[in-house]
């Protein structure tokens, strides 16, 4: 994906020191640099490129941001700061606006105050609710203060988040399987409420297109089979399989790429591996390694969790989509993650290779899974995006890997901090069994990214939303 574009809007007022603010412009956006993001500034609106004077310049750094197709605002308060010009801005652009200002040194001899930071984030706190611009704000911190850095880069993950979510197009391969009412999803109402298309597809569609480039052998298909055999290991698989598993990522990523889609539900049994005589399992994992998160049985609130998850880690680590399965029969809080073979072939454990096999549940035992379990952590987020009666929220939590017995299919067990809570709020919903892991910490940006999806709801059951909150103050 392309580079967060942060649109750099620094602001003063002009009853304060112009110098300083210009000093603490530049030690801001130094500290920018340190990122991987894309900065569009303002230095071409003004001699000193700071949002200061007029409502003019508040709608020409506007048109510039939206003309840039920025993903989010960063209006520090070098000094106080103009909060009607940054509110006019703010609403104008309708991206995540991070609101945050250096802290203030002591007044000076002769008693005067150089900035008033602080004081001017007051003001624009209350402006900015005034035009019903939602914010995310850092407390008043030095710009090398740790809570500052931390408050920046959970916004940049959030921001990434909505910028990920408001763009979601997913690929849906067939209808869900007939026995799972569970992961029915209202596709007019995810549409008007999110602007989330799905784009459906059959499964003739699929397996014409999959024969189609097995037949063909091209160059990309001996690359893929290739892929195959450098992830996992295949020693014990029959060459055809192979190629056909392969031929099948491709057919699927064709219809990915013709519909610009950013995810796939898939129907992955029992249709598909009796009119191909493969399971998609690990085609689903490839495809999740490659940034397009994939979710089984055709659950299309599945892949929108995926989709948050991944974007939540700045696109750098693949989420996994399992099913919650059974508890730990010798840990009260400890819960097997587990699917038939579809996680991500990055998170086997280093130095090792999950395995080609043939799916363990049905009688055909047709190839196409991959089995193992993966690489632990002490950072693992859990999520779900469900919703029902027109009402949608993301369950969040937090775990870390803990050992258990053996499982076929690929797996991780996790131990989270009260597991008959997690069960209550599962079960009694609107979440069900399937859910999205992703092994990094990205609860508080996935938090912070509901306050700019309308119609969407936090639900944090570890940490809680109110100890969210103490972390990004720096109080935990």
């Amino acid at each position: 994906m392309d580079k967060l574009k942060i649109g750099f809007a620094p602001t003063r007022r002009f009853t304060f020191s112009a110098e300083d603010a210009m000093r603490y412009k530049k030690l801001i956006r130094s500290f920018m640099d340190g990122y991987d993001i894309e900065i569009i500034d303002i230095d071409d609106i003004n001699d000193e490129g700071l949002l200061y004077d007029n409502t003019e310049s508040a709608y020409r750094i506007a048109e510039k941001f939206k003309r840039a197709k920025v993903d989010a605002v960063f209006v520090p308060h070098c000094n106080f700061g103009t909060e009607d010009t940054v509110a006019k801005l703010c609403r104008e652009v309708g991206k995540p606006v991070l609101l945050w200002g250096p802290r203030d040194e002591d007044p000076l001899e002769d008693g005067f105050r150089l900035r008033d930071s602080q004081c001017g984030l007051f003001a624009t706190g209350k402006v900015l609710r005034r035009f019903n611009v939602p914010f995310t704000y850092i407390p008043n911190t030095a710009v090398d203060d740790p809570v500052f850095k931390r408050g920046f880069e959970n916004f940049l993950r959030a921001a990434n988040v909505v910028k990920a979510f408001n763009k979601i197009r997913i690929l849906q391969i067939s209808t869900r399987p007939a026995g799972f009412w569970s992961v029915i999803c209202n596709e007019g109402e995810l549409l008007e409420k999110f602007n989330i298309q799905l784009f459906p597809i059959s499964l003739v569609e699929i397996q014409n297109k999959t024969l189609e480039i097995e037949k063909g052998n091209s160059a990309e298909l001996k690359a893929e089979i290739e892929k195959i055999k450098t992830a996992v290991d295949c020693t014990n698989a029959p060459e055809e399989q192979v190629k056909r598993v392969a031929a099948l990522k491709l057919a699927m990523k064709f219809y990915v790429d013709k519909e610009l889609c950013t995810a796939v539900a898939i129907q992955c049994w029992s249709a598909l591996q009796d009119s191909l005589n493969v399971m998609p399992c690990l085609a689903n994992a490839l495809l999740t390694d490659e940034g397009i998160p994939v979710a089984c049985e055709t659950d299309i609130h599945g892949a929108i969790t995926s989709v948050m998850a991944y974007a939540a880690t700045l696109n750098k680590t693949a989420p996994f989509f399992a099913d919650l399965t059974v508890r730990h029969s010798q840990n009260d809080n400890g819960e097997l993650l587990f699917h038939c073979g579809n996680f991500p072939t990055s998170l086997s454990p280093e130095g090792c290779k999950t395995c080609f096999n043939s799916h363990f549940l049905f009688d055909s035992h047709a190839p196409g899974t991959h089995e193992g379990e993966i690489r632990g952590g002490k950072n693992i987020t859990i999520a779900r995006f469900d919703g029902d009666h027109g009402e949608y929220s993301l369950f969040l939590g937090k775990a870390k890997s803990t050992s258990g017995k053996f499982s076929r299919g690929t797996y991780i067990w996790v131990e989270v901090n009260d597991w008959p809570l997690w069960e209550e709020k599962l079960v009694t919903g609107p979440y069900i069994h399937h859910c999205s892991g992703v092994h990094e910490d990205v609860v508080a940006a996935l938090y912070e990214a509901c306050k700019y999806i309308p119609g969407l709801k936090a639900d944090p059951v570890d940490p809680t939303e109110e100890e969210i909150k103490a972390w990004l103050r720096g109080s935990l």
